[in-house]
């Protein structure tokens, strides 16, 4: 069993990042769907590769460079999986006025205005985020909001459905997700907060889902469901909320 587990996180790690994994470790379909459980440690690792990065530079250079370095590393690790998503969500509901349209910008692989303004904006917010906090909590923070904001888009995958009706890779990651999957992933994503030792430090994640509801809002809309991009959007979003909801929360705690 603890070989079936360690099979399940390994391969949800191989589809979002580019750490690599042992030769055993396939693109195994079934095992994919059932990775979702896994998304939000994923996160915590990716996060953990931020905030060592970080704290490395951080010896070395100022906190501004430090942190460049760190969102550097994360985009580094994860080839970039959910900025790519997002810049083609702006892309798409940008540019496009029907579902096919929609999803055929979402699917081409040139970057377009909207993308590019997109990833310009939230990457400067992000950093600027950090950048307000104090260096002793940026570490647990960059955690903690790659394991949050990916448990936040894996419910995405569960409250929506999936609407490509193409062989995307993100197929099989995008269906079967059942609610212990949920919150296995939401205990997964939430258990760096608890190193907060403030209890309220937890009601971020009413800002979050909230940005989340919004997003799928448009989505079901516009495509009727949701796809990989969209999921990564959601991802990206609510890391970005996170940090500033942690920003205004910390003022009154």
């Amino acid at each position: 069993m603890l070989k079936r587990e360690l099979h399940t996180f390994l391969t949800a790690m191989m589809f979002f990042t580019r750490i690599p994994c042992p030769k055993w470790v396939d693109h195994n379909p079934e095992i994919l769907s059932k990775s979702a459980k896994y998304f939000s440690l994923v996160g915590v690792l990716i996060g953990a590769i931020g905030a060592l990065v970080f704290l490395a530079s951080s010896y070395m250079f100022s906190k501004e460079i430090s942190i460049l370095f760190s969102m550097l590393a994360t985009i580094y690790a994860t080839g970039a999986f959910h900025e790519d998503g997002f810049a083609d969500v702006c892309d798409g509901f940008g540019g496009g006025w029907t579902k096919d349209k929609i999803l055929a910008i979402m699917k081409d692989s040139t970057l377009g205005t909207y993308g590019v303004i997109g990833l310009i904006l939230i990457l400067a917010i992000k950093f600027s985020a950090l950048n307000n906090m104090e260096n002793i909590y940026l570490p647990l923070l960059i955690i903690a909001g790659h394991s949050t904001s990916r448990f936040i888009a894996t419910t995405l995958i569960f409250t929506h459905p999936y609407v490509r009706d193409t062989n995307s890779k993100s197929k099989p990651a995008a269906t079967k997700i059942t609610k212990s999957m949920v919150l296995v992933s939401g205990f997964l994503g939430c258990m760096p907060l608890v190193f907060f030792f403030k209890w309220q430090v937890f009601l971020v994640l009413i800002p979050m889902y909230l940005s989340k509801m919004y997003l799928a809002e448009k989505f079901n809309k516009w495509i009727g469901g949701q796809t990989g991009d969209c999921a990564g959007a959601v991802q990206q979003l609510s890391e970005v909320v996170f940090y500033l909801s942690f920003i205004v929360l910390w003022k009154f705690i």
